[in-house]
């Protein structure tokens, strides 16, 4: 005896039914956990900022800071602004650019002090110096800059080291104390006749 052949009708069902199972075998319908919240070791930033330029104005309404890095962010529990490479200029009392930087830096609460770490650096461009060290402060209140870690002071073709740097930019004063040691070339001789006249017995 001979079964009846199936008819499309019941292929069409199998077929639904089959696709049906392989969905549900994909999408369990059981909800995702939610990822974790981003932080960092400082905690959950309230807000951060990319390709930031500020500037801060002193109680006169000048300019006396100006701060360019590609990304900043905020922490609300102490207050404290992180910025990548940042970029700083320092405008004295008498008007004179004084120009700092690190691969990292931090803002205190209320925007002071100023800390830039990784080789950070120190340039006075009117007096031709510059300072390198790891870590670099700045209290824009008092104008003082300092730093607590070894320093390199640079002002060709004069070189010193020492523990400790600080330097007052309104006064335009700069001090390197604590083991310093410093490397000042002679001057060069010049080519006159009379330098290169042998001495008469």
């Amino acid at each position: 005896m001979r079964w009846p052949r199936p008819a499309f009708r019941f292929w069409l069902l199998l077929l639904v039914i089959g696709l049906g199972g392989i969905l549900l075998w994909l999408d369990p319908r059981e909800p995702a956990p939610p990822g974790p919240v981003p932080s960092d070791a400082a905690g959950e930033p309230d807000y951060y900022l990319e390709e930031a330029r500020l500037t801060r104005f002193d109680a006169t309404g000048d300019a006396h800071q100006r701060l360019v890095t590609p990304r900043l962010s905020h922490t609300p529990h102490d207050d404290v602004t992180r910025l990548e490479t940042p970029r700083v200029e320092l405008i004295d009392d008498s008007g004179r650019r004084w120009l700092a930087s690190g691969a990292a830096g931090r803002l205190g609460a209320d925007g002071n002090p100023l800390t830039l770490s990784g080789n950070a650096r120190l340039t006075a461009p009117a007096e031709r110096w510059q300072l390198d060290t790891e870590v670099l402060h700045y209290d824009a209140d008092l104008g003082h800059a300092w730093s607590e870690t070894p320093a390199i002071l640079r002002q060709p073709p004069q070189r010193m080291r020492g523990d400790r740097f600080d330097a007052w930019i309104h006064d335009n004063r700069a001090r390197l104390t604590d083991n310093v040691l410093g490397h000042h070339p002679p001057e060069p001789r010049s080519n006159s006749p009379t330098d290169r006249e042998e001495p008469q017995p």
